[in-house]
């Protein structure tokens, strides 16, 4: 005999399927946020941030975004203290560039290992997603309270609710650029979108997530205060391109762009351009994000208008670390990026 499906049921499932799956309640995104709330003169920023960042990438403001800081941010400490040394930087340098800081709580695994602050702040492995959104919002808020427009990846589809309102721009990466998942929320969300090109370097499906990103979508969510609900989104008009290589393959020189810029006008889509300097582009050698800065610099200086950003990882410290009890203050625990003396003088000299 079939039994109803109801509360009681759910709650009576034998153990051993119990044992395999465990639940901790989160505040809702309406709860954090009311926990740590943005106040009204900091949301006006924050939109101001996110129209520069438009206009930038519509061709209506000449400067140059740059997307720039570290890979992840382990400490919170060193990534307010990277903050104001790149606060200060931006105010000298704004009359070329728009420089948003990567404030990078998540990250994409391609089997296994430690996934961000938001998910494990204490790097135990054992995860604590109340600490980490806790942590995560407080640093976010710290570090627009300096003045900077932000950045991140969104790779968790409900995580946006909880952090978004903080953000100037958003990535979505090679590995998740492919997701119907990612293309809805992207949808739905109020700043810019990059969408890198897929892990095997091609742009064809992120070609495809822009027009997706673009369009009105309805879709299963949870509603800021916690319960199931249908999603219905506007569509984003501000997705584009952004080109990280990828399998051996670089895509910063001229010939690449042209192609790509070729396909984006194809599609219909935007043709903004940003390159990511780093991961495949730079063959996961933080110090050849110098030399394609400059590259991609001096095809735009040549007059190519396509090219509208760069992303750059960089911190205190060059290079990374592995994870331990004596760390270097300052240094990645994931990707290798620039110390800060490198991140200046390229900075300057672009």
């Amino acid at each position: 005999m079939n039994m109803p499906l109801n509360a009681e049921t759910l709650d009576s499932e034998p153990l051993n399927r119990s044992q395999h799956r465990q639940e901790t309640r989160l505040p809702t995104a309406l709860e954090l946020r009311g926990r740590f709330p943005v106040s009204e003169s900091l949301a006006w920023e924050i939109a101001g941030y996110r129209e520069q960042i438009r206009r930038v990438l519509h061709g209506e403001d000449n400067r140059t975004l740059i997307v720039i800081g570290p890979c992840s941010i382990h400490d919170e400490e060193a990534a307010l203290d990277y903050g104001r040394k790149l606060k200060a930087l931006a105010d000298e340098v704004s009359d070329r560039f728009l420089i948003v800081m990567r404030a990078y709580l998540e990250k994409p695994r391609t089997t296994v290992g430690w996934k961000g602050l938001l998910y494990d702040p204490e790097r135990t492995g054992r995860g604590d997603l109340k600490q980490g959104l806790e942590r995560s919002r407080r640093l976010l808020l710290g570090l627009s309270e300096l003045g900077l427009p932000l950045a991140t990846e969104a790779l968790g589809p409900f995580m946006m609710d909880y952090l978004g309102d903080l953000v100037s721009w958003t990535a979505i990466g090679a590995r998740t650029t492919e997701s119907q998942i990612h293309r809805e929320m992207v949808s739905g969300l109020p700043m810019p979108v990059g969408f890198k090109n897929g892990t095997d370097g091609s742009i064809g499906v992120a070609i495809n997530a822009m027009k997706s990103g673009a369009h009105p979508h309805h879709h299963m969510g949870i509603s800021h205060c916690g319960s199931p609900a249908m999603i219905s989104t506007p569509g984003n008009p501000d997705t584009h391109l952004v080109l990280r290589g990828g399998r051996g393959i670089t895509n910063y020189d001229e010939l690449s762009i042209a192609r790509a810029v070729e396909e984006l006008e194809k599609a219909g889509v935007n043709s903004a351009v940003m390159v990511d300097c780093s991961h495949d582009n730079a063959r996961k050698q933080a110090e050849r994000q110098q030399e394609i800065a400059r590259e991609v610099m001096a095809q735009k200086d040549k007059g190519n208008s396509h090219i509208k950003g760069l992303m750059l990882e960089s911190f205190l410290a060059f290079g990374r670390q592995d994870d331990g009890d004596d760390l270097i203050y300052g240094c990645s625990l994931t990707d290798p990026c620039l110390g800060w003396e490198q991140t200046e003088a390229l900075i300057r000299s672009l």
